[in-house]
């Protein structure tokens, strides 16, 4: 009797096991499944997934996977990371995402529609992978969606028109893709411009400024672009001699008094802006970019007052603004000297920034053109930059905790990440300092005055003879060559880093009465080489820090900053091993040829720590700013 009992219990265990277990893991863990499945069907050569453990009991705590407070997935990161395969249906359960970024890898087959089913998605980035098939419908069910980016792929078909109704969405790029039919021009699609379309041949429609079959001529182009010159003999050009005629004895009679006051003006030494009436419209937008009148903002920043002055830089002053909505904005107005006919240039260069939308990039809010003046306009930035926090702030307000710099390193890789890896063409700062590093409300980072300098074409370097950039962030082969890539960004964002540890500036004359270096890199080597990290650190932290996360960003300044820009990690690395993916063994390699390099020079001169990577350079790299 005994027997049978036993017996009946283990085939009752047996059925619980397999029936019930698997479906309490199934409650507790969908979105761990979901994502599991993912990794499945993906190839991931470089061991990306390798944490994605689905024995766990959630996913938050796999590498770029973000969770909320109640372990619900709320962002996917798996940006660049050389991954092919296929998407899942599966991922339409992650009902909480708002973030899925899988751009800039290898992944092929259809979008799934069941993405349609994450109603909290604020960002979809597939762009630069290798997808085929149709843009699903279901994508229109997205009513939170913000930014829509699917270009450079191999997307057939149709845009679908439930994608207009997405009020929300401020970005969209189908572009270079093999996209068919007339572009949507209602709803959300209203604000976008042909540059989220373009490369896709047998697109039509207003939007893709190439005229329907059947369908009457595409208005003539924004009225501030030139017209070409009149050819003389037709009806049309006879027309528009006498209309020029007529304007031109009006402007004559009204001229006198506006020369007579502008030579008078033109004798003050003051800074000074002029308006064009016809150029006044602030309604008129770039995409979603707005232009306003240089009125507008010269009442907002009450007439460029000195009182409302930010800062200034390389590119120009910057004014503080509130506009006629109560907003505050930062106005920069750029100080280079403008050339006649340049206008259409400096609107497709605008409109380029504006199309770099990213958590940690200082968004373009809007601009101003007038043939004397270029302006843009930004969001105001109520906490300043990380430069003023370390060393401007008032003794009332606290200084920046080790939390908030440990996020600020990590939010501004991505920022500068994402400029270097996911903007066509590509942008380079040449300017990466703790001053261009803004903090948000959150104290979030948010890398600004990017793309002021010349665009980068997506596969050459730039060469100029005007290096931009601040002493003691400049890379020494910039320095000497005057040739810039994303590696001169790197080298600034190491010295960066090593402000947010130290506190301290770049480059300080006040360092010398101490006998110290006045480069910041040079004297952070001198402390680590006598294995005084504890001086390293900023005392403004009292102490409150991890002296392991320190050794961390330390090693990662130093990875950024060295000599030659070849052994210089790429942006996109350096978000990985903020992650705590793959600095160990970056580290490790790092150190052993360095060993052998100061082995080779100084064979009875060791250390344990750390080696001093310019003791080995070229002449041209050590010609840095020293």
């Amino acid at each position: 009797m005994a027997a049978a009992v036993r017996k009946a219990m283990a085939r009752w265990f047996l059925w619980f096991v397999l029936v019930c277990s698997p479906l309490g893991r199934v409650l507790a863990n969908v979105e761990g499944d979901a994502l599991n499945s993912l990794k499945t069907n993906l190839i991931d050569p470089n061991n990306v997934l390798q944490s994605w453990d689905p024995t766990l009991v959630n996913p938050c705590t796999w590498f770029h996977v973000t969770c909320d407070s109640d372990n619900s997935v709320i962002r996917v990161d798996l940006g660049n990371a050389d991954l092919s395969g296929n998407l899942v249906p599966q991922l339409g359960l992650l009902k909480k995402l708002q973030y899925l970024e899988l751009y800039s890898n290898n992944i092929n087959g259809t979008i799934p529609s069941d993405l349609g089913n994450l109603t909290n998605l604020v960002s979809l980035d597939l762009y630069l992978n290798k997808f085929t098939g149709e843009i699903p419908d279901s994508l229109g069910n997205l009513k939170n969606l913000r930014f829509l980016r699917l270009n450079n792929n191999s997307l057939s078909g149709h845009i679908p028109g439930s994608l207009t109704t997405i009020i929300a969405l401020q970005v969209l790029d189908l572009s270079n893709n093999g996209l068919s039919g007339e572009v949507p021009s209602n709803g959300s699609f209203s604000q976008f411009t042909p540059i989220s379309f373009q490369n896709n041949a047998q697109l039509c429609g207003p939007g893709a400024s190439k005229a329907c079959p059947n369908s009457p001529p595409l208005s003539p182009p924004p009225p501030f672009v030139p017209p070409p010159p009149s050819s003389g003999g037709s009806s049309a050009s006879s027309i528009a001699a006498i209309a020029g005629g007529v304007a031109a004895g009006a402007a004559l009679l009204f001229a006198a008094p506006a020369i007579g006051f502008a030579w008078w003006r033109r004798r003050k030494p003051q800074e000074h802006f002029f308006d064009v009436p016809a150029e006044e419209d602030p309604e008129v937008h770039l995409g979603q970019l707005k232009r306003f009148s240089l009125r507008e903002l010269q009442v907002a920043t009450d007439s460029f007052s000195n009182k409302n002055i930010l800062g200034r830089g390389g590119f120009g002053k910057v004014y503080k603004g509130r506009l006629a909505d109560g907003s505050l904005v930062a106005v920069k107005r750029l100080k280079e000297e403008r050339t006649p006919g340049g206008e259409l240039q400096f609107q497709t260069e605008v409109e380029m920034i504006s199309m770099a939308v990213h958590r940690n990039l200082l968004r373009l809010r809007g601009f101003c053109m007038t043939p004397t003046e270029r302006l843009l306009v930004y969001p105001y930035m109520a906490n300043g930059s990380v430069a003023s926090c370390l060393r401007e702030r008032p003794p009332s307000e606290p200084p920046l905790d080790w939390t908030i710099r440990r996020r600020v390193a990590l939010g501004a890789a991505r920022g500068l990440s994402y400029l270097h890896d996911h903007c066509d063409p590509r942008i380079i700062h040449r300017d990466v300092k703790a001053a261009n590093i803004l903090l948000d409300e959150e104290f979030e980072a948010v890398v600004g005055d990017f793309g002021l300098a010349k665009l980068m074409d997506y596969k050459d370097t730039h060469v100029t003879t005007a290096v931009r950039g601040t002493i003691g962030h400049i890379a020494p082969e910039y320095l000497s060559t005057g040739k810039s890539s994303e590696k001169t960004d790197v080298f600034g964002y190491g010295i960066m880093l090593l402000e947010l540890i130290t506190g301290q500036r770049a480059f300080d004359l006040a360092r010398l009465a101490n006998d110290d270096d006045v480069m910041l890199l040079d004297w952070v080597k001198g402390l680590l080489k006598d294995k005084k990290l504890e001086m390293l650190v900023d005392p403004d932290l009292q102490n409150n820090y991890i002296e392991a996360e320190v050794e961390s960003l330390i090693q990662v300044a130093l990875l950024c900053t060295q000599g030659s820009p070849l052994e210089r990690p790429k942006m996109s690395e350096v978000v990985r091993m903020l992650e705590g993916d793959g600095l160990a063994e970056r580290w490790e390699e790092w150190q052993k040829v360095e060993v052998v390099r100061h082995d080779e020079l100084a064979p009875h001169n060791h250390n344990e720590w750390i080696q001093d990577s310019t003791d080995n350079l070229h002449p041209v790299e050590l010609s840095g700013p020293r």
